[in-house]
């Protein structure tokens, strides 16, 4: 007969998160994950998200471990490397199903907390609003199974690292698609009107922005010391983004993480509209937007988005309050 060993700790319970999207989509979610974490303060929460985004979801601080996973586009990933028994809760922040529903399933969870889908009628979740705001959403599916969550909590702590350029206006010309991308030419000359009154512009992008950073800044007439192509790591991003004076760009993951910072901003809207992606009303955000909706997935700027002026631009920064951070 075995002696049972008396230092043997039990077996933590585990909660999995998929939400396996980008920067943009994990800071809306952060609200969702906070909800989860209170509610659930025993459980190990695995979130399955890019590998990319580990540094972000420790700043949340309510995950404990990421799990890779990512798909082309906004794709469900095919598989989850998800090693052990089942999740004892696993939870659909990606989309409203079927393809990410059947994901999680084919885990067995003792319990899937997700949207109801008339292809799975086994899931008895709430009806999915295409209209409705990502960070509402999402606490909307969490208080339907009882979980209280606050879109409103989405701050960030402010990072440790030293920004890079304190004090600058940052441009961010790249987005997800062509669709959201405001001309170079218009940025450019955003630029020369904050320049000249006298405020330091910086130009930021992603890995394969390159070209795009490196046209808008020979258009501009930026310095090297004021271009920061191929993707910054995430707590210089965050440092750069945190100590700026303002952050312009398209509705993209920089001008949520301004929004997770705290830190004034101009987004430029087109084709989706920020009834659905927005800032949260304050005066420290601005949203331009003209509308109507169009195709997210277009090959060229949204003509809602070719509405936004220069002239809107640079009055909309000049009419952004004063910094109330020390």
């Amino acid at each position: 007969m075995t002696t049972p060993d008396r230092a043997a700790q039990p077996v933590r319970p585990r909660l999995l998160v998929l939400r396996a999207l980008g920067l943009g989509d994990l800071l809306a979610g952060v609200p969702a994950l906070r909800a989860l974490r209170r509610a659930h303060p025993g459980h190990e929460l695995v979130l399955a998200a890019p590998a990319e985004l580990a540094p972000v979801a420790e700043a949340t601080g309510a995950v404990d471990r990421l799990l890779p996973a990512s798909a082309p586009g906004r794709a469900v990933p095919r598989t989850l490397d998800w090693t052990g028994p089942p999740p004892d809760i696993a939870v659909d922040l990606h989309g409203n199903g079927p393809p990410s529903h059947r994901l999680l399933l084919g885990l067995r969870p003792l319990k899937l907390l997700a949207f109801a889908h008339p292809e799975l009628p086994g899931i008895e979740g709430p009806p999915w609003y295409p209209e409705e705001h990502e960070r509402d959403r999402w606490c909307r599916l969490l208080r339907a199974y009882g979980i209280d969550a606050d879109p409103g909590d989405l701050l960030l702590p402010r990072p440790r690292t030293a920004s890079p350029a304190p004090g600058a206006v940052v441009l961010h010309p790249g987005a997800g698609s062509p669709a959201r991308c405001w001309p170079v030419e218009r940025y450019a000359a955003v630029a020369a009107g904050l320049r000249g009154r006298g405020l330091r512009v910086v130009v930021t992008g992603g890995p394969a922005e390159g070209d795009l950073v490196a046209r808008l800044a020979k258009q501009a007439g930026l310095p090297d010391t004021d271009v920061f192509a191929g993707g910054l790591p995430f707590e210089l991003l965050s440092a750069l983004v945190a100590d700026a004076h303002a952050v312009i760009s398209g509705d993209t993951g920089i001008a949520h993480l301004a929004v997770a910072q705290g830190t004034r901003s101009v987004t430029l809207f087109g084709p989706v509209a920020p009834s659905r992606w927005g800032p949260p009303p304050d005066p420290r955000h601005r949203a331009l937007w003209y509308g109507p909706e169009g195709d997210p997935h277009g090959r060229r700027p949204d003509p809602a988005l070719l509405c936004v002026t220069v002239e809107d631009v640079l009055r909309a920064v000049g009419e952004l309050p004063a910094d109330p951070r020390p």
